[in-house]
């Protein structure tokens, strides 16, 4: 499945625009895959949102994880206790800080299976998809979307700071 043209500025156009529209209907896809998730979990999509930074990032101080979710830290404490109700995640203190109200958060080990388990279509099938790849094509993918997720996180805090 190839739509990369060799072509002059036109078809060079044309092809970005492909890529763009492929882009903003990836992410439409993705973010219903993951309301889907949030309702099987009973959980808001904000909620699902911090989750997954907690897991990437954590463990995290509440105003870490408010900054990497572009959340007010009030909002925050609202997902966080969801979260830890629901046992996602525990707030411990910091016993070397010197604000004994410091905490950090971190995901529980224990519902991993449940929340990975509803991933696991989507990423079999993306397993499947990348065997139609060289590791050549792959590393210019993988190098794409991590590049392209720098400049969205860019534009996203130039918005933040409007």
């Amino acid at each position: 499945m190839s739509f990369i043209s060799s072509g002059g500025g036109r078809d060079r156009r044309r092809t970005v625009t492909l890529i763009k529209d492929a882009l903003r209907e990836l992410r439409n896809q993705l973010s219903l895959l993951n309301h889907q998730v949030s309702r099987r979990l009973e959980l808001k999509d904000v909620d699902l949102d911090c989750l997954e930074l907690v897991h990437r990032h954590g463990p995290v101080t509440p105003g870490e994880l408010a900054r990497l979710a572009g959340l007010h830290p009030a909002t925050l404490t609202g997902v966080l206790d969801r979260l830890q109700r629901a046992g996602w995640v525990a707030r411990e203190r910091d016993p070397n800080a010197a604000d004994r109200r410091a905490v950090w958060v971190h995901a529980l080990k224990d519902r991993n299976a449940e929340l990975f388990g509803l991933y696991s279509g989507m990423n079999r099938s993306l397993d499947e998809l990348f065997e139609g790849y060289g590791e050549a094509e792959l590393a210019v993918v993988a190098d794409f979307l991590r590049r392209a997720t720098a400049l969205g996180r860019a534009a996203t805090e130039e918005l933040a700071q409007e």
